[in-house]
């Protein structure tokens, strides 16, 4: 069988530029970014100007939330921060969205993404150092609300 001669183009995949000993190599970098996603449901009243009739009828919406935690990687865990003890924050405050109405949860305000993004920010920093994002979403509609 004759011999498949080398293609003149593999110089340009970036995978083949890589050098043998880069390939191979540790990171060196310990910083990294951490999450973890929960969602609720839960119904609620919107006063506002546009598409008013709909928002101010009592409905509901699945929320998607997520917080995200910046820090180093632990040298010994190998981790940012135990992700069960994230989960552990989230299971505490789920329980004051899920299947309430938003209308009457105390601190929250006006229903909004933005004060639901800032309510779930006040009730998981004080456990998890190292906060630097809360994202909630709504799959359904497409619409979102990121605080940094």
């Amino acid at each position: 069988m004759a011999p498949v001669p080398a293609n003149p183009q593999d110089h340009r995949h970036p995978m083949n530029s890589v050098s043998a000993t880069a390939a191979n190599a540790t990171p060196t970098h310990s910083h990294c970014e951490i999450s973890q996603s929960f969602f609720f449901d839960a119904a609620h009243t919107l006063r506002r100007d546009i598409e008013a009739e709909g928002s101010r009828r009592i409905h509901g919406h699945t929320y998607n939330a997520e917080v995200t935690l910046s820090g180093q990687i632990d040298p010994t865990t190998g981790m940012v921060l135990d992700l069960g003890l994230v989960r552990q924050a989230i299971d505490r405050l789920r329980p004051q969205l899920d299947h309430h109405f938003l209308d009457e949860v105390p601190g929250l305000g006006p229903a909004t993404l933005e004060n639901l993004a800032a309510f779930i920010w006040r009730a998981v920093a004080q456990d998890l150092q190292g906060l630097v994002q809360v994202r909630v979403w709504r799959q359904g509609v497409g619409d979102s609300c990121t605080l940094r």
